[in-house]
């Protein structure tokens, strides 16, 4: 038995935002999967300078309405949907008033990262669990881009691990050099607990939660990992190595499809020996 179908949980898509590396990828990845006969859907936040006329993004009511509790404060989740013609592709989009309606992506204009860069980074990825589950729709592998994403790992393995659409998903985490220059604060733990997640699960240590500890706990979760940037932190890389799990090294641009496409049979095949 083979994975059919991927879910790709990215951070940023290109044209919806300016290139960049993860932006690239995730606009040219899952097409490519796509045309090597895997079905996929794709999900990114509905960040604020998104021009939703230019994009022809429009809401899907079926799939909205429901309400996320984060830090005893329910959010709406708000579900749009947008097709890349050119690649025969849909991409959802996860939106809310509170954590998506400002023009920049993960920084203020003077570089500074959003104080509540990690709520909107919990609601982002339960957004994705809860969208696709009313999607009945069940994939084989999870691929994560960029560190907004690095808690689905987490989510899966653990909160949704009993959920029919997600029981036996495995889940293969991207390293990217996409770091992020302030902290979570410390009550990040505590928001990130839901039914089936405990205190002992997260591992954090008394330092602050930064880019490479946040990195490590999707590590930990995920089932593979590739390096996506050509260089990768040290620690990042000493810890990925000695996580037991499948390690694809950087790939160059011209053959990273086909090696990331080959790389799911390796995580599904290592996953059910």
């Amino acid at each position: 038995m083979k994975a059919t179908k991927v879910l790709f949980i990215a951070q940023e898509i290109t044209p919806y935002l300016p290139e960049s590396e993860i932006a690239n990828v995730c606009r040219y990845l899952p097409q490519g999967v796509q045309e090597r006969g895997r079905e996929i859907r794709t999900f990114m936040p509905k960040y604020g300078n998104i021009n939703e006329r230019r994009n022809q993004l429009h809401e899907v009511i079926r799939l909205s309405g429901m309400n996320l509790i984060i830090d005893d404060t329910d959010h709406p989740l708000i579900i749009k949907v947008a097709s890349i013609q050119a690649a025969r592709m849909q991409v959802y989009f996860i939106d809310n008033e509170d954590y998506f309606q400002r023009k920049f992506i993960t920084e203020d204009e003077n570089g500074n990262s959003f104080d509540d860069n990690d709520e909107r980074s919990i609601f982002f990825v339960r957004g994705v669990m809860e969208t696709v589950k009313k999607l009945r729709w069940v994939p084989d592998i999870i691929h994560c881009h960029g560190w907004m994403t690095a808690l689905a790992p987490l989510y899966i393995k653990k909160a949704y691990a009993e959920d029919p659409c997600f029981r036996d998903t495995k889940v293969i985490y991207s390293s990217y050099n996409n770091s992020f220059n302030s902290p979570f604060p410390a009550s990040f733990s505590d928001k990130l607990l839901l039914e089936g997640i405990r205190k002992e699960d997260l591992n954090f240590t008394d330092k602050p939660i930064d880019f490479s500890e946040l990195t490590k706990l999707a590590i930990r979760f995920s089932d593979g990992v590739i390096q996506a940037s050509e260089t990768m932190q040290p620690d990042i890389l000493e810890y990925t190595k000695n996580a037991g799990i499948p390690f694809l090294p950087y790939q160059d641009p011209e053959n990273y499809i086909d090696a990331y496409n080959e790389f799911y049979d390796v995580v599904w095949e290592n996953a059910h020996k």
